[in-house]
């Protein structure tokens, strides 16, 4: 009997979801389900503003990522200018102590490494503070959301993840035995957008591609913001790139073993990922045969929580030829996509990103851009880092994402003194 039920349940979702996802159609059920959680999720919002005894419209209009703190904005120049003294003072030092308070308190880095707040409840957590009173029938419904999450929609999607993933390994070793030709690359591209429309079926995505004109060509680089492992699956559900990486053990070292046979990946071992020479070489090679794909690369380095844009790494910016900005944005109301990787490990996140709602995203294709003459690498990058805060409506920050598990370099404090000196120097305060 239990064998029976197996088939029966494999033969439905092959037929309802992993067919139609191969072919690129859709018989409607995705669109109905989004319609039934938009309007679920629309109700348990009026339920909430009707169940705060006191009403106030700014505590669901207003996100608590705007700050917990009123921040002085004027810069330290303005400051120091204010204190007309020739003498120094010990209240000189006062701007430093409130921004030091500040920056313990909610400094701009370490909160883009922790999940963003959302504007209302999503009916997947009760950790926002500010609704303090849930309604017994909302209640009820949270508990029904549960069950139809975890009994239902986790076994289907953990079903399509292993047929997205066991036909990925299959289908590259398959086509890796091929010999070289345009065959074999059409082979490939089709089995990679194939298994991806699969797996983006197992997180019940739904994602909304802008100005496909854009698209990123053969012979370039896609660089694009970083908010979790599932942003290359996004990208790739509309078209192939070659991926650039470590190597890794497990699951993962068998998918890279097995895709890097039937598409030109870029696999560096953990000895010479560290020699920045041998990786912009290796780059530089692929971009420079035209008829490869184009390289897709995460110039941030680490997952950033969906409001920002932090340093682009400026090695991705040195190899040379046509840069496609990408900009992706998801939508924190159905699930939250970002990983904290410092917090949850790999497995615990995709439990997490598997029992969400489902994850919807805007993703924007960008005009191709190309390094001006007389600009830097790092000029390039952060011209390229702006376009794409600008386009997903992100901030812009000029903190190295590495901060999420390093501390401060000493030679950044050290410019903020000498800073601090030269402004007193030039005030009169000290001289």
């Amino acid at each position: 009997a239990l064998a029976r039920v197996a088939a029966v349940w494999l033969a439905l979702v092959f037929a309802l979801i992993v067919l139609p996802s191969a072919l690129g159609v859709s018989l409607g059920i995705s669109e109905a389900y989004m319609w039934v959680l938009v309007k679920t999720l629309e109700w348990a919002t009026i339920r909430l503003e009707k169940g705060v005894k006191k009403p106030q419209p700014q505590m669901l209009k207003t996100p608590a990522a705007n700050g917990i703190i009123e921040r002085d904005e004027t810069p330290m120049e303005k400051e120091i200018a204010r204190l007309h003294r020739v003498d120094f003072e010990f209240s000189d030092i006062f701007y430093f102590c409130r921004k030091g308070f500040e920056a313990i308190v909610e400094d701009e880095v370490t909160q883009r490494f922790s999940s963003e707040e959302l504007v209302s409840w999503n009916l997947l957590t009760r950790t926002n503070v500010n609704f303090h009173y849930i309604s017994l029938r909302l209640t009820v419904v949270w508990v029904i959301g549960v069950i139809v999450r975890y009994c239902f929609l986790l076994p289907l999607r953990f079903t399509l993840a292993a047929i997205g993933i066991t036909s990925m390994i299959v289908g590259t070793t398959m086509v890796g035995q091929l010999p070289n030709s345009s065959v074999k690359n059409y082979l490939s591209e089709v089995v990679h957008l194939t298994c991806s429309r699969i797996l983006v079926r197992a997180l019940s995505g739904t994602i909304h591609y802008h100005n496909k004109e854009n698209k990123p060509q053969k012979g370039g680089i896609c660089v694009a913001n970083h908010t979790s492992p599932i942003d290359a699956i996004i990208l790739t559900n509309d078209g192939c790139y070659a991926m650039v990486g470590q190597v890794h053990g497990g699951l993962m070292g068998v998918i890279q073993r097995a895709t890097v046979k039937a598409c030109p990946h870029v696999w560096f071992e953990r000895s010479e990922i560290k020699d920045r020479h041998l990786v912009t070489k290796r780059l530089r090679e692929h971009v420079a045969d035209k008829s490869k794909l184009p390289i897709l690369i995460f110039p941030e380095g680490t997952c950033i929580n969906n409001t920002s844009v932090m340093m682009f790494k400026k090695g991705s910016f040195e190899i040379g030829g046509t840069i496609y900005p990408v900009a992706i944005k998801y939508d924190p109301q159905f699930g939250d996509a970002f990983w904290n990787s410092s917090k949850y490990n790999i497995v615990s996140y995709l439990l997490r990103i598997m029992t969400s709602w489902a994850i919807v995203c805007n993703v924007w294709y960008m005009p191709p851009m190309v390094r001006k003459e007389g600009e830097d690498a790092v000029q390039f990058a952060n011209r390229v880092r702006s376009a794409i805060a600008h386009q997903g409506g992100l901030t812009e920050l000029p903190w190295d994402g590495g901060l999420k598990r390093a501390k401060v370099k000493d030679t950044f404090k050290e410019e903020q003194q000498k800073n601090y000196s030269k402004m007193l120097v030039r005030n009169g305060s000290i001289g």
